[in-house]
């Protein structure tokens, strides 16, 4: 993938670009991460695993990437569940900071260069609070400062609406001291009952930052005031990252990021999945069930920006889809070489990929050269497919391991039942026969019987 036709669909222009690097054969990218007061939930899972396929249809175009994601460990939520937990915040966020990079690692999910934890760049908040109320755009109150909209024209361009418009149609509430509605707290004041160790002293007074500021001000530290894509939920839009723009912007007077990626929702019942309506699952959830490369599957089979239903349903058929790509691949010794993406099916894959990450499309090649590939059985095809099953995060497994992965006996407990299930068939006593078939499916081990003899597969 020599050149670099890849286009874009930019939140802030709704339109569909092409992509060019501010450096050179360098993109700088940011990504919103978790609040790290529970386990993440699979609709959180989306966002991580699109700026995965992101980074890695990159790095297959030949650009080096540094990626940053932010870890916020400073909020109402994680003050809250820390308390009640009886732990120190620092503690208590780093039990959810572990088990998300455990839930990373078990999706296959590429790390990022850098995770940033807000509460280890509270320096850098609190100066771009200060260049902020020294530029015009902050004001004091009540021991809190906040961001006056007012002064920031520009303000709601990232969601398409006027600071008018924003007023009469969003719900924002009015808290003691603000001047305007919309306007944003960019520093809060220690409250009497929250801990000292959620609290930092300061020219402002003892208190903590806003979740809005925490953003721009690790991206701006890691990546520089100006970089290339910063991406999210769609949920994030506004306010989230129109306060971001707002910050950034308003304290340095640069463009803060070229091209904003928003991936769509995932719904429970056509609803959108959240902590605070009570429908999620969490990833750990999901994998007491459904292996990583399964669930990964089943997000890929989506455009990033279109929402779509979880359900069992459409997890099972997810599983049943890979394990046919899988199936293709049993007994195939790949053969070892790089993509040569001049080949139908990898340019086919290639322009799927690069039409804004078209996985549809591209899932779509990958059961083509399935299907040649359970024709023809040959080690070049094999590896092609493998290659761009990598693109995507997926088909990096042995084939027979994936496809007795489930198994809760060992291999050789699991042939000498074939053997005596073999023996009884012979012995005409077919029911102990069905009986050891059973037996064996309720722990996960589908036996397959053909004239070459029986195999065996994950259920």
């Amino acid at each position: 993938m020599a050149e670099f036709p890849l286009r874009l669909y930019n939140t802030m222009t709704r339109r569909l670009e092409e992509f060019v690097p501010i450096e050179p054969d360098h993109v700088r990218l940011y990504t919103c991460g978790p609040t790290v007061y529970d386990y993440a939930h699979i609709g959180n899972l989306r966002t991580f695993l699109f700026e995965d396929v992101l980074r890695r249809t990159l790095e297959f175009s030949g650009l080096r990437v540094t990626q940053v994601m932010n870890l916020t460990d400073v909020d109402d939520k994680t003050i809250r569940e820390s308390a009640a937990a009886g732990l120190a915040l620092r503690d208590y966020t780093g039990r959810f900071i572990e088990a998300f990079f455990e839930d990373l690692d078990t999706l296959r999910v590429e790390r990022a260069e850098h995770y940033p934890r807000a509460t280890d760049y509270i320096p850098q908040m609190v100066e771009l609070v200060e260049r902020l109320e020294a530029s015009g755009h902050a004001y004091r109150s009540d021991g809190s400062v906040y961001y006056s909209i007012a002064t920031f024209p520009r303000y709601g361009k990232l969601s398409g609406k006027s600071i008018d418009e924003l007023r009469a149609g969003e719900r924002v509430a009015v808290l003691d001291g603000k001047l305007d509605p919309l306007d944003f707290v960019l520093w809060k004041a220690a409250k009497p009952d929250e801990p000292a160790d959620a609290q930092w002293p300061g020219r402002y007074g003892a208190g903590r930052p806003g979740w809005h500021i925490e953003c721009s001000a690790m991206s701006c530290a890691v990546l520089g005031e100006h970089f290339d894509i910063h991406g999210g939920g769609m949920d994030l839009q506004f306010p989230h990252h129109e306060n971001e723009i707002a910050q950034s912007e308003g304290a340095t007077g640069k463009p803060f990021v070229n091209v904003w990626l928003h991936n769509g929702f995932l719904n429970v019942d056509n609803e959108k999945m959240s902590k605070s309506l009570g429908n999620f699952f969490t990833i750990r959830d999901v994998l007491a069930r459904y292996d990583g490369e399964t669930l990964r599957f089943f997000m890929l089979r989506t455009h990033y920006r279109s929402p779509f239903n979880f359900s069992d349903g459409n997890l099972d058929d997810a599983r049943s889809a890979l394990r046919r790509l899988y199936t293709a691949l049993d007994g195939v010794e790949a053969a070892e070489r790089s993509v040569d993406w001049t080949l139908p099916h990898a340019a086919a894959f290639r322009a799927a990929m690069n039409d804004d990450f078209n996985t549809p499309l591209a899932v779509s090649v990958l059961f083509e050269l399935a299907g040649d590939l359970n024709r023809t059985r040959s080690p070049q095809t094999a590896a092609l497919l493998r290659g761009l099953g990598r693109v995507l995060g997926v088909l990096q497994q042995s084939a027979r391991a994936y496809l007795q992965g489930g198994a809760t006996l060992d291999e050789a407990q699991i042939q000498q039942q074939i053997e005596a299930r073999a023996a009884a068939k012979h012995a005409r006593d077919f029911a102990a026969a069905d009986r050891i078939r059973d037996e064996l499916a309720g722990q996960g081990v589908l036996l397959k019987d053909s004239a070459a003899g029986t195999t065996w597969v994950k259920a």
